[in-house]
């Protein structure tokens, strides 16, 4: 039996990333938990971002950024940028982070991810708390060793999820899209 509880953001895990934004020369790393896959043609996303944050005025100048996806690795300096403000310090610096330059856009990717999605905004929602960025993907770089025949290929448990307030790894395959129809 279910109970009535309170109405908040409850949906979950999500993923916990990255987002690196600015340019080489003045940038930041946001971690953000509240981003999704919005679109298929073009290949979309959306993050959403606090107005107080310093890097939202660098996404809302520059309208890039790179969604970095963190792994097992990355957790400790995930959860360090989402707790410093750029304002204060520099992310890269501070979290012994490489900026790498990115192929299609002028902010930085974290060459330590593992993943890095390349994105230009494309739409801008302001929502009463933050502004969501939709923005589409025009680039993507992968570790040699996550990649397989030319396609991205997610190790099980690699990577790093968001839930209440805390950071899970995500686990093992438990199926696969499609696979209940091919039982039949």
């Amino acid at each position: 039996m279910k109970r009535e509880i309170k109405v908040s953001t409850y949906l979950s895990p999500v993923p916990a990333v990255m987002v690196s934004c600015g340019d080489m020369a003045k940038s930041d790393i946001v971690t953000i938990a509240w981003t999704g896959t919005v679109n298929s043609e073009p290949p979309m996303v959306s993050i959403s971002v606090r107005r107080s944050r310093y890097s939202y005025g660098l996404i809302k100048e520059s309208g890039e950024f790179v969604v970095n996806l963190a792994d097992r690795a990355l957790l400790e300096k995930l959860d360090g940028c989402g707790v410093v403000s750029g304002r204060d310090a520099d992310k890269f610096e501070r979290f012994a982070l490489t900026r790498q330059a990115s192929l299609h856009v002028k902010a930085p990717s974290v060459a330590e991810s593992p993943v890095s999605l390349e994105c230009v905004v494309r739409h801008t929602l302001e929502l009463e708390t933050h502004v969501m960025f939709v923005a589409e993907i025009v680039g993507a770089t992968a570790r040699e060793d996550w990649v397989k025949d030319g396609r991205l290929r997610i190790p099980d448990g690699e990577l790093v999820a968001y839930v209440q307030n805390r950071y899970l790894e995500t686990g093992a395959t438990l199926g696969t899209y499609g696979y209940t129809a091919k039982k039949a």
